[in-house]
This record gives C-alpha cells, structure tokens and sequence, in this order.
C-alpha cells in the first residue's frame, strides 16, 4: 500500500514542483497589501489585520525568509 502523498498532490507527491513562483508570490504580496489598506480605510480592523498578516506571509516567502532554501 502506497502511502497518501496529501490533498492535489498527483502521482509525483506533494511539493515536488518547487513551490510557488517569485512572480505569484509578488502577486499576492501587492494583492494583500492593496486590499488590506482598502480594509483599513473602510474600518474593518480585523479583516485589515489578516490580510497585513497575509502580506507579511507573502513577502517572507518572497524574499527568503521562509520555504525551502537554494541549495
């Protein structure tokens, strides 16, 4: 019995195609930020906050603070 490789995974395995490229990551980091200050201007703190946390997310993946490391 093979083991279960997780949810979408295929037949090559979870994360085998490397991750999410650095023009996405870009992407969803202006998207975040963008949304997260139009949030902000309309007084909705909370969902404001998740979406500058989302961005900070994004921004650490982009510029290497998390994922995988460049051999």
């Amino acid at each position: 019995m093979s083991r279960w490789a997780g949810w979408g995974a295929g037949p090559a395995g979870a994360g085998s195609s490397g991750g999410p490229s650095r023009a996405f990551l870009g992407a969803m980091l202006a998207v975040a930020a963008l949304t997260a200050a139009s949030a902000a201007a309309g007084g909705r703190w909370l969902t404001a906050a998740l979406l500058a946390l989302a961005a900070i997310y994004f921004g650490l993946r982009l510029f290497g603070g998390l994922g995988r490391r460049a051999p």
